[in-house]
């Protein structure tokens, strides 16, 4: 696990096409449950609509953290953008409202 990837509270990744009239964002962030556990949170869909999200559990942090960086991996190859959001910030923000 990377120590940047351990830090980063929300991640959010962008793709446009505008020839293919694509314009597409995936939200990954790590949160504790009231259980102790740790969710990893996916969100994705078109920008400007609500799109889908889910959640995945797991009972320690750096579990939660290898998945994050696998589904990075994996979206990062198609993303033209990626804007890692400040702990501090992620925190003060709702996940809707971060800006694009």
């Amino acid at each position: 696990m990377s120590a940047a990837i351990s830090s980063v509270q929300l991640l959010v990744l962008e793709r446009r096409v505008p020839s293919a009239n694509m314009a597409r964002f995936y939200v990954l962030s790590l949160e504790e449950t009231l259980f102790g556990d740790t969710a990893l949170v996916r969100e994705w869909g078109r920008l400007g609509a609500s799109g889908r999200r889910r959640l995945d559990l797991f009972e320690a942090r750096a579990q939660a953290s290898e998945a994050l960086e696998t589904w990075l991996s994996r979206k990062q190859r198609k993303a033209t953008s990626c804007e890692r959001v400040p702990a501090d910030l992620a925190l003060s923000l709702p996940l809707k409202s971060v800006a694009f």
